[in-house]
């Protein structure tokens, strides 16, 4: 199975040292837990459970992870990064590890770099605790800290071979964990049961994670936006909206879709191909070049035309990665353009109709110089089926 290779994560620490010197720092320290993983995955291909963490890249010298002691032997084993330092700050609070290396941010840090450092670059402050902030405060009292948030994303935006790899071969997996959570729809079946039959697949063919809680709402529960499966039995002549998103490698996938249970209205079957047109709209925009403002607007209009301006809740296009909605987003205030190389998911959605509580259609694209690849082609036909 396709990996990123060692080679390509240690290209991109020689990048983030690039930015640290630039700037005049002394290092870099990525953020990172298991709501928000990808920096850290970004850096060393792994993320801790229970614990948080973060990836030290010091402007030159060894990359180091600082997290805690039940992550060390698991960060050995899986993690791109060998070098650990464990952090109080970053453990299950209040258990207890009489065996381990514990240190203070400091000693690491200055163990680390050799010196205490003057300037700090931080990746991931709008979503670092206040407990983690306070402690760079307290114990560097005459650091300097700079948000590096920005520049640092920035690298991801373009995929590399190796990761378009990797992505083609998750989203091959999520295609048949997706077609298996259709096959299960079907009158009096609890929605728990058709996302049990997505997840089983999807874990069967080498999946190491999800991106999101697997969607599957059928009726009015579909105005919920990302309703997690329930024990509601789907009922004859509704919509079930899907949503599934797998990751393999630390890469997320998307995939959404409406499926009738049983016969359903005309009435029902017109509102999805309104849909379906939507979404054609939107495939067409995905060339290189236009702005999120540029690509949204034929789309929206469209919908507009068709009476739907109230429940536009969410734009149609966000780029995918490490994030099932990573950034750079393309709404109509978005400044950000289409780039070959970029991989973009299209999300037709609608929210909040009395008649048709919501529904969603997914899939993805990378973007090449002559237009959209599909990475998905059997979700994408389903679609427009």
């Amino acid at each position: 199975m396709p990996k990123i290779p060692d080679s390509e994560f240690v290209e991109r620490q020689t990048r983030v040292r690039e930015i640290v010197r630039e700037r005049g720092l002394d290092a870099a320290l990525v953020y990172y837990d298991e709501l928000h993983s990808s920096s850290g995955w970004y850096l060393c291909g792994w993320c801790p459970q229970f614990e948080s963490g973060a990836v030290l890249i010091p402007a030159t010298g060894e990359a180091a992870i600082l997290g805690g002691a039940e992550s060390e032997p698991f960060a050995r084993l899986d993690s791109h990064i060998k070098k650990t330092y464990n952090i109080t700050v970053f453990m299950v609070p209040e258990e207890e590890y009489p065996t381990a290396t514990i240190h203070t941010m400091r000693e690491a840090l200055e163990e680390a770099l050799g010196v205490t450092p003057r300037r700090l670059g931080i990746v991931g402050l709008g979503v670092m605790p206040l407990q983690v902030f306070n402690l760079l405060s307290e114990e560097l009292p005459d650091t300097e800290i700079v948000d590096l948030t920005e520049p640092f994303e920035a690298l991801r935006v373009i995929k590399s071979p190796a990761e378009l790899d990797v992505m083609r071969e998750a989203f091959r997996i999520n295609e048949q964990a997706f077609l298996a959570m259709k096959a299960a729809v079907r009158p009096g079946v609890p929605e728990y049961v058709v996302a049990a039959a997505a997840e089983g697949k999807a874990r069967e063919l080498g999946a190491n994670g999800f991106g999101f809680g697997s969607i599957v709402a059928g009726g009015p529960r579909a105005a919920g936006v990302v309703p997690t499966a329930s024990d509601r039995p789907l009922e004859e002549g509704e919509y079930a909206m899907l949503g599934l998103s797998v990751k393999f490698e630390g890469y997320a996938t998307a995939a959404g879709d409406m499926i009738p249970v049983g016969h359903v209205s005309d009435a029902l079957a017109a509102h999805r191909q309104n849909l379906v047109e939507a979404f054609k709209i939107a495939r067409d925009q995905l060339v290189p070049g236009p702005s999120g403002p540029e690509i949204d607007a034929p789309v929206r209009a469209f919908l507009v035309e068709k009476g739907y301006a109230p429940y536009l809740l969410i734009p149609f296009f966000h780029t995918q990665g490490l994030n099932e909605a990573d950034k750079p987003f393309f709404g109509p205030g978005s400044s950000d353009r289409l780039e070959e190389g970029m991989v973009i998911a299209i999300d037709v959605s609608l929210f909040g109709h009395p008649e048709f509580p919501g529904g969603r259609l997914e899939t993805v694209y990378t973007i090449t110089a002559s237009g959209a690849e599909p990475l998905s082609p059997g979700v994408e036909a389903a679609i427009l089926a």
